[in-house]
Protein backbone atom coordinates (compact mmCIF):
# COMPACT_ATOMS: atom_id res chain seq x y z
CA UNK A 1 0.00 0.00 0.00
CA UNK A 2 1.66 3.57 -0.95
CA UNK A 3 2.04 6.07 2.01
CA UNK A 4 -1.03 8.24 0.18
CA UNK A 5 -3.58 5.01 1.32
CA UNK A 6 -2.22 4.26 4.60
CA UNK A 7 -3.74 7.35 5.96
CA UNK A 8 -7.18 5.56 5.28
CA UNK A 9 -5.98 2.66 7.73
CA UNK A 10 -7.01 4.27 11.09
CA UNK A 11 -11.16 4.27 9.11
CA UNK A 12 -10.56 0.67 8.27
CA UNK A 13 -9.99 -0.57 12.00
CA UNK A 14 -13.19 1.12 13.32
CA UNK A 15 -16.06 -1.01 14.62
CA UNK A 16 -17.84 -2.34 12.31
CA UNK A 17 -21.00 -0.06 12.53
CA UNK A 18 -18.68 2.93 12.09
CA UNK A 19 -16.80 1.58 10.05
CA UNK A 20 -17.92 2.82 6.33
CA UNK A 21 -18.97 6.31 7.86
CA UNK A 22 -15.17 6.54 9.08
CA UNK A 23 -13.97 5.45 5.79
CA UNK A 24 -16.07 8.25 3.73
CA UNK A 25 -14.55 10.70 6.48
CA UNK A 26 -11.17 9.92 5.94
CA UNK A 27 -11.36 10.08 2.33
CA UNK A 28 -13.02 13.43 2.44
CA UNK A 29 -10.32 14.77 4.85
CA UNK A 30 -7.75 13.68 2.69
CA UNK A 31 -9.31 15.40 -0.30
CA UNK A 32 -9.78 18.67 1.41
CA UNK A 33 -6.04 19.00 3.07
CA UNK A 34 -5.13 18.51 -0.30
CA UNK A 35 -2.83 15.57 0.80
CA UNK A 36 -5.15 14.04 -2.45
CA UNK A 37 -4.54 16.01 -4.73
CA UNK A 38 -7.12 17.14 -7.56
CA UNK A 39 -7.06 14.81 -10.57
CA UNK A 40 -5.26 11.99 -8.23
CA UNK A 41 -6.61 8.70 -9.71
CA UNK A 42 -8.07 6.63 -6.44
CA UNK A 43 -7.51 2.54 -6.41
CA UNK A 44 -10.58 0.03 -7.82
CA UNK A 45 -12.72 -0.25 -4.84
CA UNK A 46 -11.37 -4.30 -5.20
CA UNK A 47 -7.85 -3.24 -4.95
CA UNK A 48 -8.58 -0.61 -2.26
CA UNK A 49 -11.22 -3.21 0.11
CA UNK A 50 -8.11 -5.65 -0.35
CA UNK A 51 -5.36 -3.22 0.85
CA UNK A 52 -7.71 -1.89 3.19
CA UNK A 53 -9.22 -5.71 4.91
CA UNK A 54 -12.31 -4.62 4.33
CA UNK A 55 -15.50 -5.01 1.82
CA UNK A 56 -15.37 -3.83 -1.66
CA UNK A 57 -19.25 -3.03 -0.72
CA UNK A 58 -17.89 -0.13 2.01
CA UNK A 59 -15.54 1.10 -0.47
CA UNK A 60 -17.90 1.43 -3.39
CA UNK A 61 -20.76 3.05 -1.01
CA UNK A 62 -17.66 5.40 0.29
CA UNK A 63 -16.87 5.97 -3.72
CA UNK A 64 -20.14 6.81 -4.54
CA UNK A 65 -21.07 9.52 -1.46
CA UNK A 66 -18.21 11.20 -1.66
CA UNK A 67 -18.95 11.56 -5.84
CA UNK A 68 -22.16 12.52 -4.79
CA UNK A 69 -20.72 15.24 -2.50
CA UNK A 70 -18.78 16.69 -5.70
CA UNK A 71 -15.65 15.35 -4.00
CA UNK A 72 -14.70 12.85 -6.10
CA UNK A 73 -15.76 11.86 -9.87
CA UNK A 74 -15.96 8.86 -12.18
CA UNK A 75 -17.15 7.98 -15.31
CA UNK A 76 -18.06 4.69 -17.46
CA UNK A 77 -14.88 2.33 -17.06
CA UNK A 78 -12.41 5.56 -17.01
CA UNK A 79 -11.54 4.73 -13.15
CA UNK A 80 -12.35 7.26 -10.27
CA UNK A 81 -10.69 10.40 -9.18
CA UNK A 82 -10.59 13.40 -7.10
CA UNK A 83 -12.56 15.98 -7.83
CA UNK A 84 -11.36 19.67 -9.67
CA UNK A 85 -13.49 21.60 -7.21
CA UNK A 86 -12.06 20.95 -4.20
CA UNK A 87 -9.83 23.35 -2.49
CA UNK A 88 -7.02 22.92 0.41
CA UNK A 89 -8.52 24.98 3.31
CA UNK A 90 -5.85 27.59 4.45
CA UNK A 91 -4.42 27.07 7.76
CA UNK A 92 -4.93 29.85 10.04
CA UNK A 93 -1.80 31.19 11.69
CA UNK A 94 -1.59 31.83 15.06
CA UNK A 95 0.34 33.56 17.32
CA UNK A 96 2.17 31.00 19.42
CA UNK A 97 3.89 33.27 21.60
CA UNK A 98 3.96 32.68 25.36
CA UNK A 99 1.22 34.67 27.35
CA UNK A 100 2.55 36.46 30.18
CA UNK A 101 2.31 35.82 33.25
CA UNK A 102 -1.21 36.02 35.02
CA UNK A 103 -0.24 38.85 37.77
CA UNK A 104 -1.18 41.61 35.07
CA UNK A 105 -3.49 43.81 36.43
CA UNK A 106 -6.45 45.36 34.02
CA UNK A 107 -7.74 48.70 34.87
CA UNK A 108 -9.35 48.89 31.44
CA UNK A 109 -13.02 49.64 31.31
CA UNK A 110 -16.52 47.76 30.22
CA UNK A 111 -16.39 44.63 32.34
CA UNK A 112 -18.32 43.75 35.83
CA UNK A 113 -16.84 41.31 38.02
CA UNK A 114 -18.45 37.90 36.81
CA UNK A 115 -17.36 35.97 39.85
CA UNK A 116 -20.46 38.20 41.69
CA UNK A 117 -22.80 36.15 38.76
CA UNK A 118 -25.52 34.70 41.35
CA UNK A 119 -24.96 31.06 39.84
CA UNK A 120 -27.72 29.06 42.79
CA UNK A 121 -30.44 31.62 42.17
CA UNK A 122 -30.21 31.30 38.54
CA UNK A 123 -30.03 27.40 38.64
CA UNK A 124 -32.93 27.26 40.58
CA UNK A 125 -34.80 29.74 38.75
CA UNK A 126 -33.59 27.29 35.73
CA UNK A 127 -34.76 24.60 37.00
CA UNK A 128 -37.80 25.75 38.20
CA UNK A 129 -38.95 27.59 34.69
CA UNK A 130 -38.26 23.77 32.91
CA UNK A 131 -40.68 22.40 35.48
CA UNK A 132 -43.36 24.87 34.35
CA UNK A 133 -43.17 25.90 31.19
CA UNK A 134 -45.87 24.79 28.83
CA UNK A 135 -45.06 22.75 25.90
CA UNK A 136 -46.35 25.28 24.06
CA UNK A 137 -43.90 27.71 25.43
CA UNK A 138 -40.99 26.25 23.98
CA UNK A 139 -42.22 27.75 20.10
CA UNK A 140 -40.78 30.61 18.28
CA UNK A 141 -41.50 33.87 20.55
CA UNK A 142 -43.32 37.10 19.88
CA UNK A 143 -40.72 39.36 18.59
CA UNK A 144 -41.21 41.74 21.33
CA UNK A 145 -40.03 39.17 24.08
CA UNK A 146 -42.50 36.90 26.18
CA UNK A 147 -45.31 38.71 27.77
CA UNK A 148 -44.45 37.99 31.15
CA UNK A 149 -41.28 39.20 30.68
CA UNK A 150 -42.21 42.56 28.94
CA UNK A 151 -44.90 42.97 31.88
CA UNK A 152 -41.93 42.48 34.67
CA UNK A 153 -39.64 44.57 33.01
CA UNK A 154 -41.62 47.40 32.79
CA UNK A 155 -42.43 47.24 36.46
CA UNK A 156 -38.67 46.57 37.29
CA UNK A 157 -38.04 49.58 35.07
CA UNK A 158 -40.83 51.76 36.37
CA UNK A 159 -39.79 51.30 39.50
CA UNK A 160 -35.96 51.66 39.58
CA UNK A 161 -35.28 53.89 36.51
CA UNK A 162 -38.72 56.12 36.18
CA UNK A 163 -39.37 55.43 32.78
CA UNK A 164 -43.10 55.22 31.22
CA UNK A 165 -42.85 51.44 30.26
CA UNK A 166 -45.73 50.16 29.15
CA UNK A 167 -45.02 46.20 28.31
CA UNK A 168 -46.35 46.96 24.83
CA UNK A 169 -43.58 49.83 24.37
CA UNK A 170 -40.77 46.60 25.15
CA UNK A 171 -38.61 44.74 23.11
CA UNK A 172 -36.55 42.22 24.50
CA UNK A 173 -33.30 42.41 22.62
CA UNK A 174 -29.93 40.55 23.03
CA UNK A 175 -28.25 43.58 24.20
CA UNK A 176 -27.62 47.14 23.68
CA UNK A 177 -25.96 46.69 20.18
CA UNK A 178 -29.11 44.96 18.88
CA UNK A 179 -31.13 47.89 20.47
CA UNK A 180 -28.71 49.77 18.51
CA UNK A 181 -28.54 48.08 15.92
CA UNK A 182 -32.08 47.64 15.62
CA UNK A 183 -33.12 51.55 15.65
CA UNK A 184 -29.91 52.38 13.31
CA UNK A 185 -31.71 50.34 10.89
CA UNK A 186 -35.09 51.70 11.47
CA UNK A 187 -33.78 54.99 10.67
CA UNK A 188 -32.20 54.46 7.44
CA UNK A 189 -35.38 52.64 6.43
CA UNK A 190 -36.78 56.24 6.98
CA UNK A 191 -34.34 57.79 4.91
CA UNK A 192 -31.99 59.08 8.38
CA UNK A 193 -28.44 59.25 7.10
CA UNK A 194 -26.77 60.71 10.16
CA UNK A 195 -26.82 60.62 13.98
CA UNK A 196 -24.60 62.57 16.46
CA UNK A 197 -22.78 60.57 18.84
CA UNK A 198 -21.11 62.16 22.17
CA UNK A 199 -17.10 62.92 21.76
CA UNK A 200 -15.48 61.55 24.02
CA UNK A 201 -18.40 58.55 23.63
CA UNK A 202 -18.42 54.40 23.36
CA UNK A 203 -17.13 53.47 20.15
CA UNK A 204 -19.24 50.74 19.88
CA UNK A 205 -21.78 53.38 18.88
CA UNK A 206 -20.30 55.01 15.64
CA UNK A 207 -19.78 51.16 14.15
CA UNK A 208 -23.11 50.13 15.11
CA UNK A 209 -24.91 53.47 12.98
CA UNK A 210 -21.74 52.58 10.12
CA UNK A 211 -23.05 48.78 9.76
CA UNK A 212 -26.53 50.00 9.36
CA UNK A 213 -25.42 52.79 6.67
CA UNK A 214 -25.95 55.90 9.20
CA UNK A 215 -23.32 58.15 9.33
CA UNK A 216 -22.05 60.09 12.89
CA UNK A 217 -21.32 62.92 13.39
CA UNK A 218 -19.29 63.56 16.77
CA UNK A 219 -20.72 66.28 19.61
CA UNK A 220 -19.02 67.65 22.19
CA UNK A 221 -19.29 67.92 25.85
CA UNK A 222 -19.54 70.37 28.21
CA UNK A 223 -19.87 70.48 31.96
CA UNK A 224 -23.84 69.62 31.93
CA UNK A 225 -23.28 66.97 29.10
CA UNK A 226 -23.85 67.26 25.45
CA UNK A 227 -23.04 70.87 23.88
CA UNK A 228 -26.20 72.31 22.03
CA UNK A 229 -24.81 74.75 20.01
CA UNK A 230 -22.95 72.09 17.53
CA UNK A 231 -25.46 69.93 18.47
CA UNK A 232 -28.25 72.41 16.48
CA UNK A 233 -25.58 73.17 14.19
CA UNK A 234 -25.21 69.74 13.09
CA UNK A 235 -28.36 69.21 11.77
CA UNK A 236 -28.90 65.71 12.91
CA UNK A 237 -32.10 64.48 13.62
CA UNK A 238 -31.05 61.36 16.05
CA UNK A 239 -28.58 61.91 18.89
CA UNK A 240 -26.86 58.97 21.14
CA UNK A 241 -26.69 59.95 24.83
CA UNK A 242 -25.34 58.31 28.07
CA UNK A 243 -27.56 61.02 30.19
CA UNK A 244 -27.67 58.95 33.97
CA UNK A 245 -23.56 58.50 34.00
CA UNK A 246 -21.96 59.67 30.46
CA UNK A 247 -19.26 57.24 28.60
CA UNK A 248 -16.68 57.76 29.57
CA UNK A 249 -16.30 61.13 31.81
CA UNK A 250 -18.78 60.29 34.08
CA UNK A 251 -20.69 63.46 34.27
CA UNK A 252 -24.44 63.32 34.86
CA UNK A 253 -26.30 65.37 32.43
CA UNK A 254 -27.82 68.38 34.63
CA UNK A 255 -31.72 68.89 34.91
CA UNK A 256 -31.22 71.99 32.72
CA UNK A 257 -29.14 69.84 30.00
CA UNK A 258 -31.51 67.39 29.82
CA UNK A 259 -34.72 69.74 29.18
CA UNK A 260 -32.66 71.35 26.28
CA UNK A 261 -32.30 68.24 24.75
CA UNK A 262 -35.49 67.69 24.97
CA UNK A 263 -36.70 70.88 23.58
CA UNK A 264 -34.00 70.18 20.48
CA UNK A 265 -35.22 67.14 20.09
CA UNK A 266 -39.00 68.08 19.84
CA UNK A 267 -37.89 71.11 17.19
CA UNK A 268 -36.65 68.99 14.79
CA UNK A 269 -38.88 65.88 15.48
CA UNK A 270 -36.14 63.78 16.28
CA UNK A 271 -34.86 61.25 18.44
CA UNK A 272 -32.70 60.68 21.43
CA UNK A 273 -30.90 57.21 22.20
CA UNK A 274 -30.73 56.94 25.95
CA UNK A 275 -28.20 54.05 26.51
CA UNK A 276 -28.73 53.75 30.50
CA UNK A 277 -25.76 51.01 30.39
CA UNK A 278 -25.19 51.56 34.17
CA UNK A 279 -27.76 53.55 35.72
CA UNK A 280 -28.33 50.97 38.49
CA UNK A 281 -25.29 51.64 40.06
CA UNK A 282 -25.42 55.35 42.18
CA UNK A 283 -23.30 55.64 45.58
CA UNK A 284 -24.28 58.88 46.78
CA UNK A 285 -28.01 59.10 46.31
CA UNK A 286 -30.77 57.23 44.55
CA UNK A 287 -29.52 56.56 40.39
CA UNK A 288 -30.77 59.54 38.35
CA UNK A 289 -34.28 58.75 36.42
CA UNK A 290 -33.58 58.01 33.09
CA UNK A 291 -34.35 60.87 30.16
CA UNK A 292 -37.09 58.31 28.67
CA UNK A 293 -39.51 59.61 31.58
CA UNK A 294 -39.63 62.95 30.84
CA UNK A 295 -40.80 62.16 26.98
CA UNK A 296 -41.07 58.45 26.06
CA UNK A 297 -42.07 60.11 22.39
CA UNK A 298 -38.95 61.73 21.90
CA UNK A 299 -36.41 59.19 23.58
CA UNK A 300 -35.54 55.83 23.39
CA UNK A 301 -34.34 53.83 25.94
CA UNK A 302 -31.89 50.87 26.07
CA UNK A 303 -30.49 48.70 28.59
CA UNK A 304 -29.06 45.32 29.77
CA UNK A 305 -28.14 43.07 32.06
CA UNK A 306 -24.56 43.08 31.03
CA UNK A 307 -22.70 45.01 34.23
CA UNK A 308 -25.49 43.58 36.33
CA UNK A 309 -25.53 40.16 35.88
CA UNK A 310 -23.22 38.89 32.76
CA UNK A 311 -22.28 40.18 29.22
CA UNK A 312 -22.41 36.28 28.44
CA UNK A 313 -26.22 36.61 28.90
CA UNK A 314 -27.28 38.83 25.64
CA UNK A 315 -30.12 40.06 27.45
CA UNK A 316 -31.39 43.49 27.52
CA UNK A 317 -34.18 45.66 26.53
CA UNK A 318 -35.28 49.11 24.52
CA UNK A 319 -38.73 50.63 25.37
CA UNK A 320 -39.59 52.86 21.87
CA UNK A 321 -41.27 55.64 20.95
CA UNK A 322 -45.10 55.01 19.23
CA UNK A 323 -44.48 55.98 15.70
CA UNK A 324 -41.46 53.36 15.85
CA UNK A 325 -42.70 50.40 17.54
CA UNK A 326 -44.20 48.77 14.47
CA UNK A 327 -40.95 49.01 12.73
CA UNK A 328 -38.62 47.88 15.40
CA UNK A 329 -40.33 44.88 16.22
CA UNK A 330 -40.45 43.78 12.45
CA UNK A 331 -36.64 43.88 12.12
CA UNK A 332 -36.16 42.09 15.37
CA UNK A 333 -38.61 39.66 13.46
CA UNK A 334 -37.11 39.29 10.26
CA UNK A 335 -33.21 39.51 12.12
CA UNK A 336 -34.12 36.41 14.79
CA UNK A 337 -37.23 35.12 15.14
CA UNK A 338 -36.98 36.65 18.99
CA UNK A 339 -35.00 36.19 21.93
CA UNK A 340 -34.73 32.61 23.20
CA UNK A 341 -37.95 31.86 25.11
CA UNK A 342 -36.22 29.92 27.79
CA UNK A 343 -33.91 32.70 28.43
CA UNK A 344 -36.54 34.88 28.66
CA UNK A 345 -38.73 32.77 31.11
CA UNK A 346 -35.80 32.36 32.90
CA UNK A 347 -35.41 36.15 33.50
CA UNK A 348 -39.09 37.29 34.14
CA UNK A 349 -38.88 34.75 37.02
CA UNK A 350 -35.52 36.08 38.41
CA UNK A 351 -36.86 39.53 38.16
CA UNK A 352 -40.70 38.24 39.89
CA UNK A 353 -39.05 36.95 42.77
CA UNK A 354 -36.78 39.88 43.74
CA UNK A 355 -33.54 38.12 42.70
CA UNK A 356 -32.93 40.99 40.39
CA UNK A 357 -32.90 43.23 42.76
CA UNK A 358 -31.07 41.81 45.35
CA UNK A 359 -28.65 41.09 43.06
CA UNK A 360 -28.21 44.47 41.93
CA UNK A 361 -27.52 45.41 46.00
CA UNK A 362 -25.04 42.95 46.01
CA UNK A 363 -23.12 44.56 43.14
CA UNK A 364 -23.71 47.98 44.18
CA UNK A 365 -21.56 47.26 47.76
CA UNK A 366 -19.10 45.42 46.13
CA UNK A 367 -18.66 48.25 43.73
CA UNK A 368 -18.44 51.31 45.95
CA UNK A 369 -15.72 49.44 47.90
CA UNK A 370 -13.92 48.77 44.72
CA UNK A 371 -14.21 52.74 43.73
CA UNK A 372 -13.43 53.64 47.27
CA UNK A 373 -10.04 51.41 47.05
CA UNK A 374 -8.93 53.15 43.76
CA UNK A 375 -9.91 56.12 45.22
CA UNK A 376 -8.02 56.29 48.50
CA UNK A 377 -4.46 53.99 46.25
CA UNK A 378 -4.09 56.97 44.24
CA UNK A 379 -4.31 59.49 46.77
CA UNK A 380 -1.85 57.69 48.54
CA UNK A 381 0.70 56.30 45.43
CA UNK A 382 -0.04 59.45 43.10
CA UNK A 383 -0.32 63.31 45.16
CA UNK A 384 -2.07 65.93 43.89
CA UNK A 385 -4.17 63.58 41.28
CA UNK A 386 -7.98 64.47 40.52
CA UNK A 387 -10.85 61.34 40.52
CA UNK A 388 -13.82 62.91 38.85
CA UNK A 389 -17.36 60.47 37.90
CA UNK A 390 -17.25 58.76 40.60
CA UNK A 391 -20.63 59.25 42.03
CA UNK A 392 -21.93 56.28 39.86
CA UNK A 393 -20.95 53.69 37.06
CA UNK A 394 -17.82 51.12 37.12
CA UNK A 395 -15.58 53.45 36.40
CA UNK A 396 -13.44 56.75 37.29
CA UNK A 397 -11.75 59.46 34.96
CA UNK A 398 -8.17 60.03 37.55
CA UNK A 399 -6.36 62.48 35.94
CA UNK A 400 -2.40 62.73 37.07
CA UNK A 401 -0.28 65.72 37.16
CA UNK A 402 2.33 66.85 34.76
CA UNK A 403 4.89 65.52 36.30
CA UNK A 404 3.76 62.06 35.90
CA UNK A 405 3.60 63.14 32.09
CA UNK A 406 3.95 62.89 28.82
CA UNK A 407 1.03 60.77 28.67
CA UNK A 408 2.53 58.36 26.05
CA UNK A 409 5.68 58.01 28.07
CA UNK A 410 4.13 57.26 31.28
CA UNK A 411 1.12 54.42 29.52
CA UNK A 412 4.23 52.56 28.00
CA UNK A 413 5.78 52.84 31.31
CA UNK A 414 2.82 51.21 32.89
CA UNK A 415 1.85 48.67 30.06
CA UNK A 416 5.45 47.36 30.58
CA UNK A 417 4.59 46.78 34.11
CA UNK A 418 2.14 44.76 33.68
CA UNK A 419 -0.90 47.05 34.11
CA UNK A 420 -3.43 47.77 31.07
CA UNK A 421 -5.13 50.98 31.22
CA UNK A 422 -6.59 52.97 28.74
CA UNK A 423 -6.27 57.04 28.63
CA UNK A 424 -9.46 59.33 27.78
CA UNK A 425 -8.14 60.56 24.87
CA UNK A 426 -8.76 57.01 23.08
CA UNK A 427 -12.53 57.63 23.27
CA UNK A 428 -12.63 60.77 21.86
CA UNK A 429 -13.27 60.53 17.97
CA UNK A 430 -11.43 63.03 16.71
CA UNK A 431 -13.28 65.56 14.84
CA UNK A 432 -15.62 67.39 17.02
CA UNK A 433 -13.02 68.58 19.97
CA UNK A 434 -12.91 65.54 22.00
CA UNK A 435 -10.04 65.44 24.93
CA UNK A 436 -7.81 67.63 23.79
CA UNK A 437 -3.95 66.06 24.24
CA UNK A 438 -2.10 68.12 27.18
CA UNK A 439 0.61 67.78 29.47
CA UNK A 440 -1.12 66.03 32.57
CA UNK A 441 -2.14 62.21 32.23
CA UNK A 442 -5.95 61.27 32.08
CA UNK A 443 -6.91 58.12 32.37
CA UNK A 444 -10.43 56.20 32.47
CA UNK A 445 -10.10 53.62 35.50
CA UNK A 446 -12.16 49.84 35.06
CA UNK A 447 -12.10 49.30 38.83
CA UNK A 448 -15.45 46.72 38.96
CA UNK A 449 -13.91 43.42 38.15
CA UNK A 450 -10.92 43.67 40.69
CA UNK A 451 -10.61 43.18 44.56
CA UNK A 452 -9.71 46.15 46.31
CA UNK A 453 -6.65 44.30 47.08
CA UNK A 454 -5.85 43.96 43.15
CA UNK A 455 -7.02 47.60 42.95
CA UNK A 456 -4.24 48.62 45.92
CA UNK A 457 -1.31 46.84 43.88
CA UNK A 458 -2.26 48.00 40.73
CA UNK A 459 -1.98 51.55 41.49
CA UNK A 460 1.36 51.21 43.85
CA UNK A 461 2.57 48.90 40.73
CA UNK A 462 1.73 52.23 38.30
CA UNK A 463 3.61 54.44 40.76
CA UNK A 464 6.59 52.14 40.93
CA UNK A 465 6.91 52.22 36.96
CA UNK A 466 6.74 55.60 36.52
Amino acid sequence: MTSAWELLLPAASAPARARGRALQAALRDAVRSGRLAPGTRLPSSRDLAGDLGVSRGLVTEAYEQLTAEGYLRSGQGAGTWVGEAVRAARPRTRDLAPRPAGDRVDFVPGTPDLSLFPRAAWAAAQRSVLTDLPHEGLGYPDPRGLPRLRTALAELLSRRRGVVADPERVVVVSGVAQATALLAGVLHARGWRTAGVEDPGSPQHCALYASAGVGTVPLPLDDEGLALGPLRASGVRAVVTTPAHQFPTGIAYSARRRAELLDWARSVDGLVLEDDYDGDFRYDRAPVGALQGLDPEHVAYTGSVSKSLAPGLRLGWLLVPDWLADDVVERKRTTDLGHPALDQALFARFVERGDYDRQLRVCQRAYRERRDALVDALAEHFPGSRVTGIAAGLHAIATLPERYGPEERFLARVTGAGVAVRPLAAYGHGVAGGPAAGKEVRLVLGYAPLTPGRIRAGVERMAEAV
